[in-house]
């Protein structure tokens, strides 16, 4: 049987390229292998995201974004987190089992407390219900960045820690971190980030990608520049491109303009695609309805698992 691949993607805003080779490209690239579930965080999403229309477009435009780039329906299941009520029941469960202290180690609230940012509970509490979704559809593995191993980490102790209390029930995950994965650098050289205003859109328009890639920061003083390579390098490999760099070595308008034509080759299909995908809201609406369904039935069926282990059904 193939190993359960589980993953989550978080509504808040249309993804760049970095998005596309840190993370999105491997569930493609993964569907044939695994049994997978990637699912529209939409709960995880209300820490930051509380308006009711911007809501409902990010999670239509998730939803868009990954059949656009190639998910398969009928090899994954794309659901959103919030048709799977059981995931919130078995966060509270988790909650009853956790400490403050323990949660207080995670990065992203000592990163939010290091900011003097005003933490909610939901943000504090982010880890657990990440393990819920995890464990509640018995994943083997979930793909992962090396700056989010933590959460693999938690959701492994909170696993042990109910298996220790109550019997054996959870598996146990492995984080899936794929070397060939690289931090993407944005325009100006630094990881490639809205927050940071230097991004390249996933589904640009041609002249998005010209103005994006004119803007990107280059280092004067050297023959190739450091910037313009490591995005081209993502399209194409090492031997053309460096024989493409050493060609027009210190022509950086020309090399700026190879890469415009590189990304506009990769960015057109998937654009075109989605805008086609994008004329039947109804029929993805189905998909995610579709696949709720299904990940909400093996919810169901751990959760009664779980009911009878900690005592609450008579």
């Amino acid at each position: 049987m193939k190993k359960i691949l589980l993953s989550g993607v978080k509504p808040t805003g249309r993804p760049h390229i970095g998005n596309y080779f840190g993370a999105m490209k491997q569930f493609v690239d993964l569907q044939n292998e695994h049994e997978s579930y990637i699912f529209i965080a939409d709960l995880h999403a209300l820490t930051t995201v509380q308006n009711r229309e911007e809501m409902n477009e990010n999670i239509l435009g998730v939803a868009l974004d990954y059949l656009a780039i190639g998910l398969d329906p009928k090899k994954v299941v794309l659901y959103k987190q919030s048709d799977v009520p059981q995931v919130a029941e078995l966060g509270w469960i988790f909650n009853c089992l956790t400490t403050v202290p323990y949660l207080m180690r995670a990065h992203a609230y000592k990163d939010a407390e290091a900011k003097n940012k005003e933490v909610n509970v939901g943000l504090f509490d982010y880890p657990l219900l990440m393990a819920a979704d995890i464990l509640i559809q018995d994943a083997n593995v979930v793909p992962t960045g090396l700056d989010q191993k933590q959460h693999i980490e938690i959701t492994r102790d909170t696993a042990e820690k109910f298996n220790r209390i109550f019997g054996e029930t959870f598996k146990l995950p492995e984080p899936l971190i794929l070397e060939s994965v690289k931090t993407v650098p944005g325009i100006d050289g630094q990881k490639m980030s809205k927050s940071y205003n230097n991004t390249i859109g996933l589904f640009a328009t041609d002249e998005e990608i010209k103005k994006a890639v004119m803007g990107i920061v280059t280092d004067s003083s050297a023959g190739v520049p450091t910037n313009v390579y490591a995005i081209h390098s993502l399209l194409k490999d090492k031997a053309s491109l460096d024989t493409l760099y050493e060609e027009k070595k210190g022509k950086y308008k020309d090399l700026k303009d190879a890469l415009i034509s590189d990304l506009i080759a990769f960015i057109k299909p998937m654009r075109e695609k989605r805008e086609a995908l994008a004329k039947n809201p109804k029929a993805v609406l189905e998909i995610l309805k579709a696949g709720g369904e299904k990940a909400r039935a093996r919810a169901e069926a751990k959760m009664e698992v779980v009911r009878e282990k900690i005592g609450v059904t008579l």
